[in-house]
């Protein structure tokens, strides 16, 4: 059995609480605490298709409708799976689960990440796709 490496360990813990970060901003409504988790230069594309570039263009499409969004329930975002493709880029499948009004929705976000010279790691190309249940 091999173990990861220390580093490589940390890198993923840090990694789930950025998750959880965006599972709680989302929870909350919090557009700010969002926005806080995107490299400056990110892509977004929403689970509607709707592609974002930059985080201005982020931020104007998520302080005008995350705030005012028309669900109330629990939201839930588990990480699936890490890929590290260089140690300071990782893609990141993400399980997003919304339970508003007894009705179940789920989403599959891929996450594109990157690790800032402080450590830190930020959202930096994402899909946030939708489960389309039959």
């Amino acid at each position: 059995m091999t173990t990861e490496p220390a580093s490589r360990a940390a890198d993923i813990e840090a990694i789930s609480r950025l998750v959880a970060t965006v599972g709680h901003s989302q929870q909350n409504k919090d557009a700010e605490e969002f926005l806080a988790l995107f490299h400056p230069d990110a892509i977004w594309t929403t689970a509607h298709g709707k592609v974002l570039i930059g985080l201005d263009a982020i931020a104007e499409f998520t302080r005008e409708v995350l705030p005012s969004a028309d669900w109330d329930g629990k939201v839930t975002y588990e990480v699936v799976h890490v890929l590290f493709i260089r140690p300071d880029v990782a893609a990141v499948k993400v399980r997003q689960r919304y339970l508003a009004s007894g009705e179940e929705s789920e989403g599959a976000p891929l996450y594109v990440i990157s690790k800032q010279a402080d450590g830190r790691w930020l959202l930096t190309a994402c899909q946030n796709t939708g489960v389309v249940t039959a």
